[in-house]
């Protein structure tokens, strides 16, 4: 079976290229991994302008989904240009939401198709990590059968803003919510610019029962599709920029790009990126049927695509040689990214496991 992009979800991807080119990523991830979050929100807001958080979220909540094929292209897209931030964590927390219904989804579904809200997620199964949610305007946890929500810092200005001394307030006077809280010291990470927390205990609960487990399980799988997807961009960006070097750096006076161990690296790795493309749409096709196998299809994406990438940057590592690793190479945070992304929302041994289950 051949999966091919229609006319329209091409120039989706297009257009989210030139948006990303000029939006000079690379600079706006240096200053996401150095705390300043002003660009990265300013370009959050421009990519939900054009429709990349509306895609996971339900038409009766503001959005267009789900539309899993047209999230592997916004994801690839997302990880070729490394931007930063709790991309996959919104839209899972899309997913959940949308699953379990409710004030909450009432509340929160719009903001996270509108870009108004920066959500991040830490499901059971997943590693104990929110990712960014020093910056998150809610952190959604989901334990058992109950999903609970912690107002971060990024709602401190929005609407519920706390007014007074642990008390959140909105139009019409206390809410009897908690003020928002910090989420404490990150945990060091192999990206500097993906900040891992743990969340704070307790939060409000805003949904429970056997529902809440199966929407949890949803959410899951699409973070694990949708960081595929960023693996899989990720390790073609560090396909291009190794391939573009080699044609560059000489040795012996040829390009070293003609040797021929060079060129089976190469090779090799784009074997690995060309063959996780079809998985990772293939998934996407049995997600939109919501097949019974949709699940084990999305962890053998992940693996394939995970591994590719990780792949691809231990090639752009040794054929770089020593200049890779240097931090005034943009190529250093798409190398530091890679092995992250391989191992988020499902390490390979985990998605194997998952595969061999069916």
């Amino acid at each position: 079976m051949r999966f091919l992009l229609d006319d329209e979800q091409r120039e989706f991807a297009r257009s989210l290229d030139a948006l990303l080119t000029a939006a000079d990523t690379p600079a706006v991830v240096r200053g996401w991994a150095a705390g300043d979050h002003g660009p990265g929100l300013t370009l959050w807001r421009r990519l939900a302008d054009a429709g990349v958080f509306a895609l996971a979220v339900p038409e009766a909540y503001g959005g267009v989904g789900p539309l899993p094929a047209e999230t592997a292209v916004a994801f690839v897209e997302l990880g070729r240009h490394g931007v930063p931030g709790p991309l996959v964590e919104s839209v899972a927390a899309g997913v959940l939401l949308g699953g379990v219904g409710g004030p909450a989804a009432k509340e929160w579904l719009p903001r996270i198709a509108s870009g108004t809200a920066v959500v991040s997620l830490a499901l059971e199964g997943y590693g104990p990590y929110a990712l960014d949610a020093d910056v998150a305007d809610a952190v959604l946890t989901v334990t058992g059968d109950e999903l609970r929500l912690t107002r971060g810092a990024g709602g401190a200005t929005g609407p519920g803003a706390a007014t007074g001394p642990g008390v959140a307030s909105g139009p019409g006077g206390s809410t009897g919510r908690p003020a928002p809280t910090g989420p404490g010291a990150p945990t060091v990470s192999v990206d500097p610019a993906r900040r891992l927390f743990r969340p704070e205990p307790g939060g409000e609960v805003v949904a429970a029962g056997p529902g809440v487990r199966e929407a949890a399980r949803a959410g899951g799988t699409w973070a694990t599709f949708a960081t595929a997807a960023q693996a899989l961009g990720c390790g073609e960006a560090l396909l291009r920029a190794t391939v573009a070097y080699v044609k560059q750096r000489t040795q012996f006076g040829v390009p070293v790009g003609s040797f021929q161990a060079v060129k089976h690296r190469l090779a090799d790795t784009l074997l690995g990126l060309e063959f996780a493309r079809p998985l990772l749409y293939g998934a996407a096709v049995e997600l939109a049927d919501g097949a019974p196998g949709a699940g084990a299809a999305v962890a053998a994406a992940k693996v394939a695509a995970g591994e590719a990438g990780y792949a691809a940057a231990r090639t752009a590592l040794q054929l770089h040689g020593a200049v890779g690793y240097t931090e005034e190479l943009d190529l250093a945070w798409w190398l530091r990214r890679a092995r992250p992304l391989r191992d988020a929302w499902g390490t390979p041994s985990a998605c194997r496991a998952r595969v061999l289950a069916g």
